[in-house]
């Protein structure tokens, strides 16, 4: 077990802490612990941290301090967003809400709690590349749409939507638009003074941050004409928006790891899709019947969704994992699910080609070794399932 390799090749579900991240976060654990909204020196301390990563959060996507709003992650981030604007368009006799078939389940369990509770919800489909047909976004889009939320990029498949061209058809619909940027975020690019979003949701953990901590972006125009209700009622913390104590820790190291992002995000970005690339053509050249989900022109750099029939996903997550490669067969909010990816599903993949689906992704801390490595192994495990099966 000494020699036992210890490979991470999945990313997408959570990334590892920077430890530079780490460190900035240390003294707010044991040296200020000050509650931010108390007047002495401690408090005052908490405050001043908060107030420097919103700074920081804000710089990441080219937005302003006050549009940023600290949540527990990035579901709850997407629960505030979707909820509360539908409570707000209920108001104006807006009833209707317009998502796509490939959400997270955040976005998808939301959408269809309100469902439930009476609003008409279009569910949009995607073509074999994982995108939305915009003409059908466009047609889809009435006088009662309250709402349209599409995702910035799959968390399954890392395909990259053109959230720039979907925010402007929302726009001149009149109706709001939200993007779940959780899996893009300080990955790729993101300038909202480009992108026309009334609301973003962003999360710590998938960029190098600690876990539950999030941000919503609200855009300030929208705050100016229209009062968003709480999902969470109590002190009134974070302008009236989301009572409760702030995680001033885990804030701060959603701070630094954006602060991180914006200078690193180039260099990663050549050095993981170079990685990403590698393995690929390593798989394609060494494994028969493999098959790439979705397009690589609109994807992540850092992300693999692949069939590879005749070895279910399951069994080559787990035979990997006794490698000591670790992948994912999809969602890790959804791992142990038995019906194959929804995600998939949508894209026109038999039962077949979704349970034999595996997503590998890669990042800030992968080496080449760790791709040599996994590509060795890989067909070894590939031929052992095929032949028990």
């Amino acid at each position: 077990m000494g020699n036992m390799k210890n490979i991470y090749l999945d990313y997408n579900a959570t990334t590892p802490i920077d430890p530079r991240v780490l460190e900035e976060m240390m003294p707010y654990l044991t040296e200020y612990y000050g509650n931010p909204s108390s007047i002495h020196s401690f408090g005052r301390k908490g405050k001043e941290a908060l107030d420097k990563a919103r700074e920081q959060v804000s710089l990441l996507i080219s937005a302003n301090p006050k549009e940023i709003i600290f949540t527990s992650g990035g579901s709850e981030s997407a629960n505030f967003a979707i909820k509360s604007t539908a409570l707000k368009g209920l108001s104006d006799n807006k009833n209707h809400l317009i998502t796509t078939k490939v959400e997270h389940e955040c976005v998808l369990e939301s959408f269809m709690f309100l469902e439930r509770q009476g609003f008409e919800v279009t569910y949009l489909d995607v073509d074999s590349d994982g995108l939305i047909d915009l003409d059908e976004l466009r047609d889809s889009i009435k006088d009662n749409t309250a709402l349209v939320s599409c995702m910035y990029a799959n968390n399954e498949t890392g395909v990259i939507f053109p959230v720039e061209k979907i925010a402007e058809i929302v726009k001149e619909r009149g109706s709001l638009f939200h993007t779940d940027a959780v899996q893009a975020a300080g990955k790729i690019d993101i300038d909202l003074n480009k992108i026309p979003a009334d609301l973003l949701s962003i999360s710590a953990h998938k960029f190098y941050g600690p876990k539950s901590v999030g941000a919503l972006f609200v855009r300030d125009s929208l705050s100016q004409r229209i009062s968003l209700a709480p999902i969470i009622h109590g002190g009134g913390q974070e302008r009236g928006k989301r009572s409760g104590t702030e995680n001033v820790p885990g804030i701060v190291g959603l701070g630094v790891a954006s602060a991180i992002a914006i200078e690193e995000m180039e260099n990663d970005q050549v050095k993981i899709r170079n990685l990403r690339d590698g393995l690929l053509q390593s798989l394609k050249q060494n494994i028969k019947d493999i098959k790439l989900n979705g397009s690589i022109e609109n994807m992540l750099g850092n992300t693999l969704n692949l069939s590879i029939l005749g070895a279910v996903g399951e069994s080559l997550t787990m035979n990997l994992d006794i490698e000591g490669v670790a992948v994912s067969t999809g969602s890790a909010c959804s791992e142990g699910a038995v019906d194959p990816s929804h995600v998939l599903s949508a894209m026109g993949l038999s039962r077949e080609e979704a349970a034999s689906s595996i997503r590998i992704s890669l990042g800030r801390f992968t080496e080449q070794e760790d791709i040599d490595y996994a590509a060795s192994v890989f067909p070894k495990v590939v031929d052992r399932i095929r032949q028990v099966k």
